[in-house]
């Protein structure tokens, strides 16, 4: 994979604040943002529409094969419409994030066929200069030479607190001991799958969000980040690399 920009991978469990944070200091560096998350949720979409078994891993891996995924950066400065994901050329960004899929897109992330043909696609995506991908195997399996690795963790309480509030804000007619349980099955799914499982690179740096502001997070993430380039940059000067 050839890359000759700034690759930033950054891990963690549901509701700890991957996809703001992500976006956030994207925008910042105006690098490209992935969200593979949402790649699994764009399938786990389209496998429910079909009304696919999602334990049907043979019928799963025939449909990714013949699915299109595209993630397009938008001109917006409203952070929750930073980009949109297109299947087949359907935009459904908006219908990824339904509590529906919540319930299924781990089932579906823990079939071994399904993780190995979305890397091949995950990659490609990542050949693009200057990206900030997220998702929870970025740093272990996607992209183990990126330059800089983060894993983000909060409380449990406090993610279902974030989680739950997100969705009623957007309208959801869900209550806090569902949002509570989803949270608590993801996390145990996603940490024991046998194929690439959930946990933190040995070189990614722990960031704990707890109790802490966005802007705290964001201005600690910025300073790791500019020190890296700082010496990057002294490194290039050097000849050294």
């Amino acid at each position: 994979m050839k890359n000759n920009g700034l690759t930033i991978a950054i891990d963690g469990p549901a509701a700890v604040g991957k996809s703001t944070m992500g976006k956030l200091i994207a925008r910042e560096l105006g690098f490209l943002y992935i969200d593979t998350g949402a790649i699994y949720r764009a399938i786990t979409w389209k496998v429910l529409k079909n009304n696919i078994d999602i334990n049907d891993e043979d019928t799963i891996s025939e449909l990714v094969s013949n699915t299109s995924i595209t993630i397009e950066k938008t001109d917006t400065k409203n952070l929750n419409d930073y980009y949109h994901i297109f299947v087949d050329g359907e935009d459904v960004s908006e219908e990824i994030r339904d509590p529906w899929i919540d319930q299924n897109v781990s089932q579906i992330a823990r079939l071994p066929k399904i993780r190995k043909q979305l890397i091949y696609l995950q990659r490609k995506l990542a050949e693009k200069a200057n990206i900030v991908m997220e998702g929870r195997d970025i740093g272990s399996v996607i992209l183990p030479q990126a330059d800089i690795k983060f894993f983000f963790t909060a409380s449990e309480e406090e993610r279902i607190k974030r989680r739950y509030k997100e969705l009623i804000e957007k309208g959801y007619n869900i209550g806090y001991e569902v949002v509570k349980k989803q949270i608590i099955q993801r996390d145990k799914i996603d940490s024991k799958r046998k194929y690439a499982p959930l946990i933190r690179a040995k070189d990614a740096i722990l960031i704990d969000s707890t109790g802490k502001s966005i802007e705290e997070v964001k201005d600690k993430i910025l300073k790791i980040i500019n020190k890296f380039r700082e010496y990057r940059k002294k490194q290039i000067e050097n000849n050294i690399i």
